[in-house]
């Protein structure tokens, strides 16, 4: 795994109901990592491009593996997790090219990221929405990011995949595993880091505050 610092760019940060500016890092991330202590020079609000390779997962996937007791066929030690259901056309056997493949909103597995991160060695998730508080303890412990992405962008993530190298469980198409390789995936946007900061959670605690001083006019 490699990550270099890009340069940086300067974001407009909420607080206390002003506008503060701060500086977000831009880096580069090959996937699968190989020294997960990489990870923490990423905080929520930086941008990411990634490189390598990621892995595209959904629901019935992850029931699949937690709820039904089957081992995934993939290695996901240090993987980045796409949650995917993507469209593509059969070109032989095992073998498929790319149509379109978009993101999907991650809330609804949230519950199966401890796990991933524990049992299996995942690294990194990403998909549309975020995740919710429940996810930060677990992610800051394993030592997990969460990218968020753009929703609605699925062209422009399909040109990004340069080739499907992989599938398994075919049987639950589109919802199987699939190994994608990438060039310039994204740009991302850390969404939860590995301290235990989550852009979700600041949105939500300014939202409250700016009701509260709403309320409090009325």
């Amino acid at each position: 795994m490699t990550i270099s610092y890009k340069g940086s760019c300067l974001a407009a940060i909420g607080r206390g109901g002003r506008e503060a500016w701060a500086e977000m890092a831009q880096h580069e991330v090959a996937f699968p990592v190989t020294d997960p202590a990489e990870l923490l020079k990423l905080r929520a609000g930086d941008e990411v491009i990634v490189q390598g390779h990621v892995i595209g997962i959904r629901d019935r996937t992850q029931i699949r593996i937690f709820d039904q007791g089957q081992e995934p066929p993939m290695d996901l030690a240090g993987a980045f997790l796409l949650h995917t259901a993507p469209n593509v056309r059969k070109v032989g056997p095992g073998r498929y090219e790319k149509i379109c493949i978009g993101t999907t909103t991650s809330a609804r597995m949230v519950r199966f990221t401890e796990g991933l991160g524990e049992r299996y060695g995942v690294r990194a998730i990403c998909g549309k929405g975020g995740f919710p508080d429940e996810a930060i303890e677990p992610m800051q412990r394993l030592g997990m990011v969460y990218f968020a992405i753009v929703g609605g962008a699925a062209a422009l993530e399909t040109t990004q995949i340069e080739e499907i190298e992989e599938v398994a469980w075919e049987e639950l198409m589109p919802e199987c595993l699939w190994k994608f390789r990438v060039r310039d995936f994204g740009p991302l946007i850390v969404g939860i880091d590995a301290h235990g900061g989550s852009l979700y959670r600041d949105v939500q605690d300014r939202a409250a505050r700016k009701l509260e001083e709403l309320y409090a006019r009325l």
